[in-house]
């Protein structure tokens, strides 16, 4: 028996989990749901899930308020099923309802899709970050399921006086089969409602055996269609009776505030209809709007053109003299000196004092703009002490409690209607934009969109941090390595919270740094100071990229210098099957999740790696001006390993003709959304890798669109992805897919251009390095 069958496995889980049948209208309001048939659970609220615990109840109202998901039946048998978790590509509003429909025995064909609004009583925590929504939700959601079947079923079974161990649920029927009746889901709908719910601890769950929907692979996400042919719903998309359309001019540099304004020019313009300041607070204040001059029209293009003719003032402040190459030279000085000690085990200084030779790297990567296809966009009807939201926002909770505090209104007069998301990547989890419109709302009285353009979104967003990596690796005469000292410098997104921080939070240390896994008798891990002079924000993988690209290129070049191949070097710092031990890391960052669950697993890493060489051909004759790279990385509590296959011509042009990803993200759910994230995550990684660089000149940013800060194109994504997902065994908690994939990707490829062309590549994005 296993994790997801045993009910004996799931004892004191029903101490925290209560299925409860609860009344059709507290639940029904505000849902647009009907039917005779409502079931709401409260889910995640505590750890004790399962045979493992995760980290939900740590989550931002985890502990605090119950989640609840829900179900209706119609009389006519349509089954509805809330997502309470944000759309932005990742399959969630697919993924989390087909758990539910799975375990109901509900045919696939039948059932709707609801949105939940943001709400964090009822649903818990909603914050669609962190690859957390599957890992955290799926025995929740079929327990849910679970529960709906069984109601189901002892009501078909009272109906018919029989027991109701003779009865079963059957794609969306319950059937006696001892006599061949059967009724569908929506006549017994009112029956079932009235059924007193099943205790966890007597629930009975699917056989995986059985499963119709989990991990087949077979259905696709059902905004698909509506996004394919335009008629899907963004942001951009909301409209209200009398709104006014807005756009902001914000401070060019971060902390800087408007010092006077004209707006004599822009009332000029046809269709502007009013300029007035923008309330901004002291940075740093968490998500709260940057202030500025707001210019209201009739419409979107009209309130462009006014703010283009704005006149105004700035006062810079503290930021106006950061630079981008004075910078990267600050933080390469603090990483060739000591920094504070956030891993130690033997002595490094020993070790590489007493080593045959030092081998060592000093990798760069600059600030980056999330850039999603969708800029940030939202709409607000402020009215008295009650307001409402619409927009695509990944935590539409956190963007409830924010508005509501920003306002000074109560939390449930906040109502927030998140539309789909046209990309995140973690710029949606900062909900300014929002602000601004509430804001700009309440002064007006009337709704208004803010729209940002996507000037505003590179210049004015919440950037992925800047690194300086440095690794030193002493190898004795064996060509073992004895000694591994990282120094990680880079701004910390907790400057975002709070001023003078100068050194990475816990969970950015946690990211590729101090658990790093390999089997080496001395490693420190040191974190020297860094100042932040911008907004920084988590991204998709956060300060997996950097660590990630130094780490796994630091291996190549070991390889490189003993004479070693890639893949073995890799295998031999990974070192035998163990749980990695870290008891020298002091608040040791595990994804939020108990290290009991998941620890560091080495046997899994080395599994991918060694699939990836297998499947992908590793070691396979290629063109000349080709080469192979490879790369491996846990994060997310997830195992990844890439090789990268790249054409390099007599130019320095390159192209990536094959791309081979291997994955163990344990129990999975639908393996078409985990191929289409590692295909994204290729397409990501290679933008970033090639072209990705946000710079600084005098406190600004100087890139503003796709001229300057460019995606990759069709003709330079890579042509063939191959995805290999390792089957999960019977004990294994499903772990994160939506992020693991960009990591692995930028040191596999430019290990790969160092084996077509012998140029290593330390500072990214690769730019002009390669032309002759």
């Amino acid at each position: 028996m296993n994790i997801l069958t045993n009910p004996k496995k799931l004892r004191g889980f029903e101490r925290y989990v209560k299925v409860d049948n609860v009344s059709r209208r507290s639940i029904l309001k505000g849902l647009g749901l009907a039917g005779g048939f409502v079931l709401a659970a409260p889910v995640m609220s505590r750890p004790g899930l399962a045979a493992y615990q995760t980290g939900a109840d740590k989550m931002p109202h985890g502990t605090v308020v119950d989640p609840r998901v829900f179900v209706a039946i119609a009389p006519d048998g349509i089954v509805t099923i809330v997502a309470h978790r944000a759309e932005m590509g990742t399959g969630v509003r697919t993924s989390l309802p087909m758990i539910v429909a799975e375990e109901m025995e509900a045919d696939w064909s039948r059932v709707r899709i609801q949105q939940a609004p943001g709400d964090e009583v009822k649903f818990g925590n909603q914050d669609t970050d962190g690859s957390r929504s599957t890992r955290h939700y799926l025995m929740p959601m079929r327990q849910i399921g679970a529960s709906a079947r069984t109601m189901l079923e002892a009501a078909a079974a009272k109906r018919w006086g029989v027991p109701a161990t003779e009865v079963k649920a059957v794609n969306h029927e319950v059937v006696h089969s001892a006599s061949g009746r059967r009724i569908g889901f929506g006549d017994l709908a009112a029956d079932a409602a009235k059924q007193s719910v099943p205790s966890v601890e007597g629930l009975k769950l699917k056989d995986p055996k059985d499963f119709r929907y989990l991990g087949k692979g077979q259905i696709s996400m059902v905004d698909l269609r509506d996004i394919t042919v335009g008629t899907a719903r963004y942001g951009a998309d909301v409209r209200l009776p009398g709104m006014k359309y807005a756009v902001i001019a914000r401070p060019p540099v971060t902390g800087g505030k408007v010092a006077s304004f004209d707006g004599a020019a822009a009332m000029k313009v046809s269709g502007v209809e009013k300029v007035m300041e923008v309330k901004g607070w002291p940075w740093p204040s968490k998500f709260q709007p940057l202030g500025g001059v707001a210019v209201i029209a009739r419409n979107t293009g009209a309130a462009i053109k006014g703010r283009d003719a704005l006149k105004i003032v700035w006062d810079d402040g503290a930021n106006s003299k950061y630079e981008s190459v004075a910078y990267r030279t600050q933080l390469e000085e603090a990483a060739r000196k000591p920094g504070l000690v956030v891993r130690k085990e033997g002595d490094v200084e020993a070790a590489l004092k007493g080593a045959d030779k030092v081998i060592v790297g000093e990798y760069y990567l600059p600030h980056l703009a999330h850039v999603a296809m969708e800029p940030p966009v939202a709409v607000a009807d402020v009215k008295g002490d009650k307001a409402e939201i619409w927009g695509p926002v990944q935590s539409a909770g956190g963007t409830r409690e924010d508005v509501a505090k920003t306002l000074g209104i109560p939390e449930e007069n906040v109502t927030v209607n998140v539309t789909l998301l046209g990309g995140g990547f973690g710029r949606k989890s900062k909900c300014d934009y929002a602000i601004e419109a509430a804001l700009l709302s309440k002064e007006l009285g009337a709704p208004v969109k803010v729209q940002w353009t996507r000037e505003d979104d590179v210049r004015n967003g919440f950037l992925h941090t800047v690194s300086v990596e440095r690794i030193e690796a002493g190898l004795d005469k064996s060509g073992k390595v004895t000694a591994w000292r990282h120094r990680s410098v880079a701004p910390s997104i907790a400057s975002t919270f709070a001023a003078n921080t100068v050194h990475q939070a816990p969970f950015e240390l946690g990211m590729g740094l101090v658990d790093m896994p390999f089997e080496i008798a001395n490693v420190q891990c040191e974190n020297p100071e860094a100042a932040a002079h911008t907004r920084i924000g988590w991204f998709r993988s956060v300060s997996n990229i950097p660590r990630a690209f130094a780490v796994q290129s630091m291996v190549a070049e070991i390889a490189h210098a003993t004479k070693r191949d890639q893949k073995d070097m890799l295998l031999e710092l990974i070192g035998s099957p163990r749980i990695v031990k870290l008891d020298s890391v002091k608040d040791l960052w595990n994804y939020g999740e108990p290290y009991e669950s998941y620890p560091i697993d080495t046997a899994r890493l080395r599994k991918v790696v060694e699939l990836v060489a297998d499947k992908g051909g590793w070691g396979r004759s290629v063109p000349k001006g080709h080469g192979l790279g490879i790369a491996a990385h846990r994060s997310f509590v997830s195992y990844i390993a890439t090789i990268v296959e790249v054409a390099v011509d007599d130019k320095g042009k390159l192209t990536v003709p094959r791309v081979d990803t291997a994955i163990d993200c344990g129990t999975y759910v639908n393996p078409e959304r985990i191929q289409s994230q590692i295909e994204g995550a290729a397409i990501m990684g290679m933008s970033l890798v090639k072209h990705g660089a946000i710079t600084f000149k005098d406190g600004k940013v100087q890139q503003g669109n796709f001229d300057d800060f460019p995606v990759i194109r069709i003709d330079e994504s890579p042509a063939v992805t191959n995805v290999y997902i390792v089957p999960a065994g019977p004990d294994t908690p499903p772990s994160g897919v939506g992020e693991p994939g960009v990591p692995p990707f930028a040191p596999a490829l430019i290990n790969a251009i160092f084996a077509a062309t012998g140029k290593r590549i330390r500072a990214l994005p690769i730019g002009k390095q390669l032309e002759a």
